[in-house]
């Protein structure tokens, strides 16, 4: 009998990464399936670099359960129960995956055995480890507080442009010294902000004709980003602050960067905190604190300006817009201050040129009034016209009604019931000394696999059922609601239709000749032959 194997790997950070630990996981986990006298097969690798165990929302886990769940693996190598999972529960819910599917969970530093006390032991290991990540990261956190309370730069990142940061010794504690010609540099950009009253943009176009190397040195272009952060940061002032942020649960995206997977390798997200919550640390000063608060004031004058500048502007499809071509999103850009002008654009974010990027795609910029209403009128004709809906909801209930005999279903009722009853029978065998433990125990492994895979198909035909009752419910009111909508969509307000777009529309893809509208699917989607549903099929081309 042919076995078929995969391993899986993990590190958690990006140092991991490219200290290439991962490597020695994979040579110990190849060296260990060879010596089981097993093939692996390349695209049975499963590895996740630089994803948190925390978290079970990884590119590489998700592709395991999904070829574990088709009955294509046999058995699965992992180097120890941590690099599963570093939560306990989630690390009892794979195994119990992988084990109902018939899956044998071999771990190369955790010899696991069928048996209670082996089950004990992974259970007990999982807990002390999840225990253990908790207790340090509590202690760091508490330990950082208490040195930023003391004064200490050490919980601090790296020292920003214009200081250099000093080692801690046996002799000093770590600190910040002002490197000269930097500190030039910094006092530079706040002189002309508060004195010249220019804008940031200015002050960049200037540090880039000076040819004055970035904080990274790689590049004389200066980023808008690297200057505002610097006229922001109060260490300029004397006093550093620490836990301006503080990480909360992931925040949804409408859709991922270009070139990044969906799920995200940091399982939370930054968050910034008030600055009356901020713990500020004594370092040595640029500028003065008074040159410090005036560029302050210029800049929230500049944001006012701003602000007025774009006042009636709305971008009613950010974050949904992609280039079909270079697959950049989309942004909006302010609007052409002219009488007969009162519009936007979106640009590709590929056209534009930044440090260290020359312009990567030349597809057109469109229109942002004449793209909203596009895409508003095709939403609109979507919740008024329910034909489409009623198709598409006609079409999930023939499927159901086709897949969910009920001649099939006593069939796998009879044979959950027979099976059933060889498993009592096969454990009265054993208990009378019928059979010898070496016989019984693959005997009844197979039996308990067959049946979960039987209560599996019995489960799907169950829910089928209720879906369809539930399809059958939601045909009847889609006249009701069509009928509804066509009033209030008369009078709905910009944010009502920015949340009805981000709703109902998965993405707008921008074309050199044409606009592709593409709908969201319900998570309950059933697909058809060609693995797509009607709704996200339709979409809607439109030559511009």
């Amino acid at each position: 009998m042919n076995i078929q194997v995969a391993l899986y790997a993990r590190v958690s950070s990006e140092r991991q990464v490219q200290a290439n630990t991962i490597e020695s996981q994979l040579e110990a986990i190849q060296a260990r399936i060879a010596s089981d006298g097993y093939t692996l097969l390349k695209e049975f690798q499963f590895i996740d670099d630089g994803y948190s165990g925390s978290t079970l929302m990884r590119p590489a886990l998700e592709h395991l359960r999904d070829i574990a769940a088709n009955n294509l693996l046999d058995k699965l190598y992992v180097y120890s129960p941590d690099r599963l999972a570093r939560k306990y529960a989630y690390q009892y819910l794979l195994i119990e995956e992988f084990s109902k599917l018939g899956i044998d969970v071999v771990f190369l530093n955790n010899q696991m055995e069928n048996n209670p006390e082996s089950n004990l032991l992974l259970q007990v290991q999982g807990m002390i480890s999840e225990y253990e990540r908790t207790k340090i990261m509590e202690r760091s956190r508490r330990g950082k507080l208490h040195a930023a309370k003391q004064g200490s730069v050490n919980v601090l990142s790296n020292a920003p442009y214009g200081y250099e940061y000093i080692k801690k010794s046996d002799d000093a504690k770590g600190c910040y010294e002002i490197n000269k010609e930097k500190a030039e540099v910094v006092r530079l950009i706040f002189s002309w902000i508060a004195h010249e009253r220019i804008s940031i943009n200015a002050a960049t176009n200037r540090l880039t004709k000076k040819g004055i190397p970035t904080p990274t040195e790689k590049s004389t272009r200066w980023n808008r980003g690297t200057v505002y952060c610097m006229l922001k940061n109060p260490a300029y002032k004397g006093v550093a602050a620490f836990g301006k942020t503080k990480t909360v649960p992931k925040k949804l995206r409408l859709r991922p960067n270009r070139g990044q997977n969906i799920h995200s390798k940091h399982p939370c997200s930054l968050e910034s905190v008030p600055k009356n919550e901020w713990i500020l640390i004594p370092v040595p000063s640029i500028v003065d604190e008074d040159l410090f608060e005036i560029v302050q004031e210029q800049l929230e004058e500049n944001r006012k300006r701003k602000r007025e500048r774009m006042k009636g502007v709305c971008f009613l499809l950010r974050g949904l817009v992609v280039c079909n071509k270079c697959q950049y999103g989309y942004c909006g850009n302010n609007p052409i201050q002219s009488p007969n002008r009162g519009y936007g654009y979106y640009v590709c974010g590929g056209t534009r040129v930044y440090a260290n990027r020359d312009r990567m795609c030349d597809n057109k910029s469109i229109r942002s009034d004449l793209l909203e209403k596009l895409v508003w009128e095709e939403v609109k004709n979507l919740l008024e016209n329910p034909f489409y809906l009623e198709k598409e909801y006609h079409r999930r209930i023939k499927e159901l009604e086709t897949s969910s005999n009920k001649q099939d279903h006593n069939k796998l009722k009879a044979g959950e019931l027979k099976l059933k009853k060889s498993i009592a029978r096969l454990i009265d065998s054993y208990t009378e000394g019928i059979i010898e433990k070496v016989e019984f125990e693959p005997r009844i492994k197979k039996l308990k696999i067959r049946l979960s895979f039987i209560n599996q198909q019995i489960s799907q035909y169950t829910d089928k059922n209720a879906l369809q009752l539930e399809l059958k419910f939601v045909i009847g009111r889609i006249e009701e609601f069509a009928t509804s909508v066509k009033e209030k969509l008369k009078t709905v307000s910009w944010q009502t239709k920015r949340d009805i777009i981000k709703a109902l529309v998965k993405r707008i893809e921008i074309g050199i000749e044409e606009v592709n509208i593409v709908f969201r699917v319900d998570p309950f989607t059933l697909t058809t032959t060609k693995g797509k549903s009607f709704l996200e099929d339709r979409c809607r081309s439109v030559y511009i």
